[in-house]
C-alpha cells in the first residue's frame, strides 16, 4: 500500500484519493527523475494513473524510447520520482485590498516516489502506448486511432520499452488559498476571475468549498451602495 506523507495533516494535503488522481489526468505529462551512480537524469513523459477498486492510486503507466539513456539507469536502479505541477499561478499583491500582504504562488503538485518495473516486448508497449492514445483522443471529434499509422506503429513499438511505476510513497500540495483571510481569499478570487484563469479558479474552490462564493470586497461594496465596480 503506497505510503501517504505527513502532508496528509496539513491543511495543503490533498481532501480524499481524487484530488491526486484527478490531478494526474489532467496534467499526464510528468517529470520522471532518478539517479544512479551519482548522476542524475530527468525525462518529461505522461504518465497514466492506475486507480484500485477503493479509489487509491497505486501506479503510473508510461514508457520510454529506448534511445532515452534513463533507460539504462533505470535498470540499474528502479527507485525514482515522478513529480507532477498542475494548474498554477502567481498572486499579486497588488490586487489586494489590504497592501501589507506579501504575493505568493497558489498551485497544485504531487510528488510520488516510485520502483519502476519495466515491461519489455512489443505487447507491453502496445497496452501502454493504448491506454496512452484512448485516454488524450477521447472526445475529439475526428480522434486518432491506432490503426492508422499502417506498418509504422510496429517499427514505433520496436523503438520503446513499456513500463509501470509503482508508487511507494506520495508528497502532494494542494495550496489554493486554504491560508487566507476571507477578505484576502475574495480578493484573489476576483482577480483570478478577471484574469480568465479558470482551471485555477476551479482548484481553489474545490478546496475552499465553504467560502467559494465570497465576494471581493469590491463587489460587496458596490452591492451595498448600488454603485457598479469598476
Amino acid at each position: 500500500m503506497p505510503e501517504v506523507s505527513e502532508s496528509s495533516r496539513s491543511r495543503f494535503a490533498p481532501r480524499s484519493a481524487n484530488d491526486l488522481t484527478d490531478l494526474v489526468r489532467a496534467n499526464p505529462l510528468a517529470w520522471l527523475a532518478s539517479s544512479a551512480d551519482g548522476r542524475f537524469l530527468a525525462s518529461p513523459l505522461p504518465l497514466l494513473p492506475v486507480v484500485a477498486d477503493d479509489g487509491r492510486l497505486t501506479s503510473l503507466i508510461g514508457h520510454f524510447a529506448r534511445a532515452n539513456p534513463q533507460l539504462a539507469m533505470i535498470e540499474r536502479d528502479p527507485r525514482a520520482l515522478a513529480l507532477f505541477l498542475g494548474d498554477h499561478g502567481y498572486i499579486s499583491a497588488s490586487w489586494l485590498h489590504d497592501r501589507t500582504q506579501a504575493p505568493t504562488w497558489n498551485y497544485a503538485s504531487a510528488c510520488f516516489t516510485v520502483d519502476v518495473v519495466l515491461q519489455p516486448g512489443p505487447d507491453a508497449a502496445h497496452a501502454a502506448i493504448e491506454l496512452l492514445v484512448n485516454a488524450m483522443e477521447e472526445g475529439r471529434p475526428t480522434r486518432w486511432r491506432i490503426d492508422e499509422m499502417g506498418a509504422r506503429y510496429q517499427r514505433l513499438l520496436n523503438g520503446v520499452v513499456a513500463f509501470e511505476a509503482k508508487i511507494v510513497e506520495t508528497h502532494a500540495r494542494f495550496k489554493l488559498g486554504q491560508d487566507e483571510r476571507d477578505d484576502v481569499y475574495a480578493d484573489i478570487v476576483a482577480a483570478v476571475t478577471a484574469g480568465g484563469a479558470a482551471p485555477l479558479l476551479e482548484w481553489m474552490q474545490r478546496f475552499n468549498p465553504t467560502r467559494a462564493q465570497v465576494e471581493s470586497a469590491d463587489a460587496s461594496d458596490a452591492e451595498s451602495t448600488g454603485v457598479d465596480s469598476p
